[in-house]
């Protein structure tokens, strides 16, 4: 299984407070967290490499994309956004985190605004298991905290999920579809919330597990070669 992480790299670089928790960037900590259980094969781009980190090469070499962005995505360019939401119709596996639910590929592919509510204050989201017997919730315990993190809260403009895994509550007392899960054409889509720069959640173990299970989940048993057509075909019995 090939994995490309990719980050946009901005807050590491211009925020002190990113950078003392995430000083390779959120993408090394990714991929250490994803090495750590189990999945080897990992490359990391960012937006400011070539192609934005993903010109065809990459995109095709890649079975499940994991995806984290923020104050720039604007500056994805919408012919990436299409490549990306394009691979997924016919296989590859993408893994949205965080913020990435504003991201151009993200949205291309539910459809919707894909808005929440928030609150950057830094307190306490306890996350629930509400699918135990999911593929992405193995090992996961039936509910886990995060000290500091940022709020989301519903409503989260995005279609019903296929499947929903994760709900989350915030001390404040809001409420969250946190981990959700989509089929688009060929492809698998999995989106979890957890992950605010300034909070170091993606050095967590169970933060790193679920991400590792949401890749290994999303990953295709097949990518189809070329673009899916409407072709007429003959019948298999005589008419």
């Amino acid at each position: 299984m090939r994995v490309t992480v990719w980050n946009e790299y901005r807050h590491e670089k211009q925020n002190p407070a990113v950078s003392a928790i995430y000083p390779d960037g959120i993408h090394a900590a990714l991929a250490t967290g994803l090495r750590a259980n189990g999945i080897t094969e990992v490359r990391t781009v960012t937006l400011d490499d070539p192609d934005q980190g993903l010109p065809a090469e990459v995109l095709d070499a890649t079975d499940v994309l994991v995806w984290w962005g923020h104050r720039a995505h604007d500056e994805v360019s919408d012919a990436l956004a299409a490549a990306v939401a394009n691979r997924v119709h016919l296989g590859m596996g993408l893994v949205a985190l965080h913020s990435g639910h504003f991201s151009k590929p993200f949205k291309r592919l539910m459809g919707t605004a894909c808005t929440v509510r928030w609150r950057a204050d830094g307190e306490l989201e306890r996350l629930w298991v509400v699918d135990p017997a999911h593929p992405i919730a193995e090992g996961i315990p039936a509910h886990f905290e995060l000290p500091l993190e940022e709020m989301y809260c519903e409503p989260f403009e995005v279609p019903a999920p296929d499947e929903l895994v994760f709900l989350s509550w915030f001390r404040g007392g809001e409420v969250f579809r946190s981990g959700c899960c989509y089929r688009r054409g060929r492809g698998k889509v999995f989106y979890f919330r957890p992950g605010h720069e300034t909070f170091p959640t993606y050095h967590d173990a169970t933060i790193s597990k679920v991400i590792a299970n949401g890749v290994r989940w999303a990953r295709p048993t097949a990518i189809e070669p070329g673009p899916m057509l409407n072709v007429r075909v003959e019948p298999l019995e005589k008419i």
